[in-house]
């Protein structure tokens, strides 16, 4: 099989005759019209239809927007590295927020946690209570320490075992 280079040139030639010149006039005047064109692309063309090759098929012809496709595609990715920043910089925008938030509820914390040391602190939890207990023969004073919790339901079987704890 024949072997293209990457750019291949084929020269047409025109020889002095009515149809040769008549078909050059009418290249030149259809290139007038389109000057965007080239007479390549007009060769081109012509060897699709005359092949009867389907428009599907067929590569769209060269315009001046493919010509500069290399700087579309540029400008193309400029644009996604522009909106790649963009994610990026709301991205961490909204994490550092979130950072932020967390640090401050650390802080409210932590001054929770000291401000009941504090109280934990200036306030025992155990206050001492004295009670005078007298008997026949002799006084007896017993200490009893409650602690301040508040009161809840007393459970009859150890109310009755206090009774026992309490003699000894």
């Amino acid at each position: 099989m024949f072997q293209w280079s990457k750019k291949v040139v084929k020269s047409v030639t025109f020889n002095p005759g009515v149809a040769d010149e008549s078909l050059l006039a009418l290249v030149e005047s259809h290139l007038e019209k389109d000057p965007e064109k080239t007479f390549s692309d007009l060769c081109k063309e012509a060897l699709w239809q005359s092949l009867c090759v389907p428009e599907s098929v067929r590569p769209s012809p060269a315009t001046p927007e493919k010509a500069t496709a290399p700087a579309f595609e540029e400008q193309q990715i400029a644009e996604l590295q522009r909106q790649v920043a963009d994610l990026e910089e709301r991205f961490f925008a909204k994490e550092s927020n979130r950072l932020e938030v967390m640090e401050r509820q650390l802080l409210q914390l932590s001054q929770q946690v000291a401000q009941l040391a504090i109280m934990v602190h200036e306030r025992p939890i155990i206050q001492p209570q004295t009670q005078a207990t007298s008997a026949p023969q002799e006084v007896v004073n017993h200490t009893t320490y409650t602690a301040a919790i508040p009161p809840q339901d007393v459970d009859p079987v150890i109310s009755r075992l206090s009774q026992y704890l309490d003699d000894f």
